[in-house]
């Protein structure tokens, strides 16, 4: 049940995917394995396409700063599968995987799952004319993607903006300013609900509302004590 007075004055709610609407074990065991599969024949197939030539250009700036070569494809493909592995929050690399993820979610390949309390709380926040948006390091497509294909069906009718890290980063108070202003919100006004404390706090600093969201499978944090924990949308 709600808390009297956390999500008072509330006009807008503002989400991370993983570990808060989505488990962390589907991204990493089902989608990051599903575009390591299959990157090989994605950006061999696409790679004179314009929209797969702007992410790999992007890669390959990435990759002269690590100081590792991409020259061909086999170079190329080893670049990627190492960011994966890394889980870096690269624009190139995440824009890419939206790409791959589009692929399997056309063919049936990929069904999106989220938390079964997710959809429900969706439709309460439309019929209580909240903003309910999504801010993850995933590239908008693949936000889009994931909300459009869920084992609870297509769910982006509930949403009202995507951000990525295009924004900015995800640990920059900066980044949830620009968001408030993107939605025409005080940042007063908007409850952002992530799995990560360091989000949490650059939220907080750019003036939001917070909630550290506690599912199975996520990591531990320090310094949760700090901020109003939540198990389930249905909480609020």
């Amino acid at each position: 049940m709600s808390t009297p007075g956390f999500i008072e004055g509330i006009r807008g709610i503002l989400l991370d995917i993983e570990g808060t609407t989505t488990p962390i074990a589907f991204v990493h065991d089902v989608l990051f394995s599903y575009a390591r599969t299959h990157v090989r024949d994605y950006v061999a197939k696409h790679f004179n396409d314009e929209a797969a030539r702007a992410d790999i250009e992007l890669l390959r700036d990435e990759a002269e700063k690590d100081g590792l070569p991409t020259n061909n494809l086999d170079e190329i493909v080893a670049y990627i599968n190492r960011l994966i592995d890394l889980d870096r929050k690269s624009t190139g690399l995440k824009s890419l995987q939206g790409k791959i993820w589009h692929e399997g979610y056309a063919d049936g390949s990929l069904r999106a799952q989220v938390f079964p309390d997710v959809a429900p709380a969706f439709a309460r926040w439309r019929v209580a004319g909240l903003n309910v948006s999504i801010f993850s390091s995933g590239s908008v497509l693949a936000q889009q993607l994931l909300f459009a294909h869920t084992e609870a069906g297509d769910l982006t009718p509930f949403i009202n903006q995507y951000f990525d890290t295009s924004v900015g980063k995800k640990g920059d108070a900066e980044s949830y300013q620009r968001i408030a202003e993107a939605l025409k919100l005080q940042p007063n006004e908007t409850l952002f609900i992530s799995d990560v404390v360091a989000e949490l706090a650059a939220a907080r600093e750019a003036g939001m509302k917070t909630a550290l969201s506690i599912r199975p499978g996520n990591q531990p944090q320090d310094s949760r004590d700090e901020y109003r924990v939540i198990h389930s949308f249905d909480e609020l």
